[in-house]
């Protein structure tokens, strides 16, 4: 994870706890069918979420996230419902091939059928500024 020590080592631990717990929630939600399908945790490359992306709009600019900052568009930042805060998370989008890696941030999407909120940034990167919502795969950036 590129830091030495016992505090990298710590940082690890927890973000791999973290990180299962929140695929265990998501992978009991594809079961019980309250949430989109997920890849197999131990499969590094494959997408650990798929569905449909949207953007928060300008009207969010300088508002607090769930993480205490402040919500600048111009930053390649996200939110989802269940991911902890402070993931990196890698958005392609298969239908462009397009790819940007995300910091989490923030709750959310809160409309059914979202999987992420992108900010601003981000969804140009994606080249969905026009449509507002593009299909992506998510997958857990090194």
């Amino acid at each position: 994870m590129g830091i030495s020590g016992r505090a990298g080592s710590a940082r690890s631990d927890w973000r791999r706890r973290a990180l299962s717990a929140a695929l265990l929630a998501m992978t009991l939600g594809a079961l019980i069918g309250t949430g989109p399908a997920l890849a197999h945790e131990d499969d590094a490359e494959a997408p650990i979420q798929k569905g449909v992306a949207s953007y928060y709009s300008d009207r969010f600019q300088g508002r607090t996230t769930a993480s205490g900052e402040a919500f600048d568009q111009r930053q390649l930042t996200a939110a989802h419902r269940t991911l902890p805060l402070g993931t990196k998370v890698l958005v392609t989008r298969p239908d462009n091939g397009r790819q940007v890696e995300v910091l989490i941030n923030d709750r959310g999407p809160y409309i059914a059928g979202r999987v992420i909120d992108l900010s601003k940034s981000a969804a140009r990167a994606l080249g969905m500024l026009h449509r507002g919502t593009a299909p992506v795969q998510l997958s857990l950036a090194n």
